[in-house]
């Protein structure tokens, strides 16, 4: 390494050349990258209900519906919209009354269910159908279209609705929640570091190795908006800290070199050692995301891991050639710190070790009851605010129609026409159940099938399947629908094996299913990597059961807290923030253990190492959280989408806590499990016994 680290500061100039050139292909990748606004397609591929939406797609040639509302217009004024939206690009259909029979006959002809279903009071329905998926650019492109035509009196509702209004706040935000995170690092860093300048070398370095991860991500093709909104802060948050150990390292190496050259590339060298055992803890939290079978967790890890490591490059390549270039104007802008060292603070929290260690007892059960009771929801709706035109259509529906949501049947068309229309009057029994409309409910004695025209049957049955459209007053993700879908399910399953049922609420019930699964492999899996990681860095068969039971009960408190403060998180929280909590802040438990283990191993007493680990280790630890926080709280505090929002405050909140954990629990720990530890530990049984016994070590202990 020392070898390579002299290389890197020789060509200093043409690492900023070749780092500033990459900027250009990787700003490219990053516009050419398509960002994927409709998390339900991550769901595995192999499941009955995306294997149902397949079959839409192929065979009706629809990927997606919306419900449109108009209210207060006359009928030939509807059947005039209905035929502006017909012309929008992408829309394949429109099924209103008009689509079974002629305006000049009247609505009252049709079955009561059918009518009752498009009609109520001063408003009527549409149910409006595209030729892509519910995500596609083709489709939300149609649904902005459509919003152009219509007035304030017409609402729409669905899936697709949804993911446009999610796309085109993201993408308003996205770029505000960069700036915040920048802002907050900015004050971080100006009251740690000792140059005015140097924190934006700091944030030029880092943001290169943002561009250039997301610049790769051109690759997978896609990724999905909450990765795209979260990696850059992500990135910065947790690779902030190798910069500041960089510099500080470098400092360090000043006061002993006359040679700024030599001095750096020590440092590059003792950062590159320091920063890989940090980095893969990291990266081992958000690797442990790729384990999750709603694919939506291996794309942010995948991402996020991808940038952890361009993380480490850029601070061992790009910032310290930054350094070396413009040393002169750092010079110039050099201040005294305004973080002042602790010393009062890990003498109390020594002297105090028991009264710590209860309070981590007292809390650990309700800490744990919290995080098992903490409510979360699936419905998309309520991660986004009242006042968007999705929201809005949604209440809309609910209020006019008493309808929540709607799904799909999909059924063998042989089936015979005794079995579907006893399975159809067995569904319309079905609790919450509101109307079930296809091809054999509307037929009967006063409509013959000759009666109805070949466009709508060609949208309600293909060559293999009929479609049949069942709504409901029961919401997306509550048990009543889950156990009502099941319900149906049993149902159709009765009379055709074969058959399917497909939609938004059918999905978002395989979503819980699977997710409440993820989440239990997700912390076995990161707990196991973090666990190895530990043993293996700091040779010991204890410590990774300490600081891992250390971190957890952080985790436990963050994850707790929204059960007793009555807060309801969005389902992706509980399922990611563990591991991100996890591998990004079990190293400061690493950190400071190192050092405790260094001054065992140098003949102190376990008194003594502990506060001098604490002593040396505290500023280290605040940093870093700080750091963490920084870059996520103020996403938190300013994101519409809670989906992001609660993500982000959960990280921030995260931090600060396993902080205090490790600062105030962990020395603990060592005082209690000295002896286990020492015995446990590779190389520690030969240590030197310490030259002080008994005493009072707060009296004799010195910082340097």
């Amino acid at each position: 390494m020392n070898k390579l680290s002299h290389l890197i500061v020789k060509l200093r100039y043409v690492i900023l050349i070749v780092a500033v050139a990459l900027l250009i292909p990787s700003a490219i990748g990053y516009f050419s990258t398509r960002v994927n606004y409709d998390i339900l397609t991550y769901l595995p591929g192999d499941i009955e209900t995306m294997k149902g939406q397949d079959i839409l797609l192929d065979q009706f040639g629809t990927g997606s519906f919306v419900l449109y509302v108009a209210e207060g217009m006359e009928e030939k004024d509807v059947a005039n919209l209905k035929s502006n939206i017909e012309k929008v690009d992408h829309v394949a259909d429109v099924i209103w009354y008009d689509s079974i029979m002629d305006l000049s006959v009247p609505m009252e002809m049709l079955p009561s269910e059918v009518y009752d279903a498009f009609n109520s009071k001063d408003a009527t329905l549409m149910f409006i159908i595209f030729d892509e998926g519910t995500s596609s650019d083709g489709t939300m492109q149609a649904i902005e279209d459509i919003r152009k035509i219509s007035n304030k009196q017409c609402f729409m509702s669905g899936m697709s609705a949804i993911v446009t209004d999610t796309k085109n706040m993201a993408e308003k935000e996205t770029p505000i929640y960069v700036g915040i995170a920048v802002l907050l690092a900015v004050v971080v860093l100006s009251l740690t570091m000792d140059s005015y300048l140097i924190p934006l070398f700091f944030l030029l370095s880092i943001g290169m190795a943002i561009v250039y991860n997301m610049g790769t991500n051109v690759f997978k093709g896609e990724i999905s908006f909450i990765t795209q909104s979260l990696s850059a802060v992500l990135q910065l948050g947790v690779t902030l800290d190798y910069s500041i150990f960089l510099w500080h390292s470098y400092q360090e190496e000043l006061e002993e070199k006359d040679d700024k050259f030599d001095a750096m590339a020590n440092a590059i060298s003792a950062t590159f050692i320091s920063v890989i055992g940090s980095s893969i803890t990291t990266v081992a939290g958000f690797v442990a995301l790729c384990f999750m079978s709603f694919t939506l967790g291996l794309d942010l890890g995948v991402v996020m891991a991808k940038g952890v490591v361009f993380g480490v490059l850029g601070c061992i390549t790009i910032l310290p050639s930054m350094i070396l270039v413009f040393d002169k104007a750092i010079e110039k802008t050099r201040h005294k710190p305004l973080m002042p060292e602790f010393v009062k603070i890990p003498r109390f929290v020594a002297k105090h070790y028991l009264a710590f260690f209860f309070i981590f007892l007292v809390l650990l059960f309700p800490a744990i009851y919290g995080n098992n009771h903490t409510s979360v929801y699936y419905d998309l709706t309520q991660t986004l605010p009242d006042t968007l035109e999705s929201v809005q259509g949604a209440n809309e529906v609910d209020a006019k129609f008493d309808m929540n949501s709607a799904y799909m049947l999909l059924v063998d068309k042989n089936l015979d026409s005794a079995s579907m229309n006893q399975m159809i009057k067995e569904l319309k029994n079905t609790d919450g159940i509101l109307a079930v409309l296809g091809t054999d409910s509307i037929i009967g004695p006063s409509l013959p099938r000759e009666f109805i025209p070949e466009d709508l049957l060609s949208d309600l049955e293909s060559d293999e399947w009929k479609m049949v459209l069942l709504t409901t007053d029961y919401k997306i993700a509550s048990d009543e629908i889950n156990g009502q879908i099941s319900e149906v399910d049993r149902i159709v399953k009765s009379y055709d094996p074969k058959a399917m049922v497909v939609g938004e609420a059918p999905c978002t019930k395989d979503l819980i299913t699977i997710t409440n699964h993820d989440f239990q492999v997700v912390n076995t899996v990161s707990i196991g990597l973090v666990f190895l990681i530990i043993a293996f860095v700091l040779k010991s068969v204890s410590l990774p059961f300490i600081l891992v039971a250390v971190i957890e009960f952080a985790i436990f408190v963050n994850m707790g807290l929204p059960y007793y403060t009555h807060t309801t998180i969005p389902f992706i929280s509980s399922v990611v923030i563990g591991t991100i909590q996890l591998g990004a802040t079990v190293d400061y438990a690493i950190l400071m253990t190192t050092r405790y283990l260094s001054e065992r191993k140098s003949g102190k007493d376990k008194k003594e190492a502990t506060l001098t680990a604490l002593t040396t280790s505290m500023k280290s630890v605040i940093v870093s959280a700080l750091s963490f926080f920084a870059a996520t709280f103020g996403v938190g505090l300013i994101s519409s989408i809670d989906m992001i929002g609660s993500l982000c405050n959960l990280m921030a909140r995260g931090a600060i806590i396993s902080m205090f954990t490790v600062l105030l629990v962990l020395p603990a720990m060592y005082m209690l499990f000295d002896g286990l530890i020492m015995k446990t530990t590779f190389g520690m049984g030969d240590a030197p016994k310490p030259e002080h016994h008994g005493g009072d070590l707060l009296h004799r202990h010195k910082v340097a």
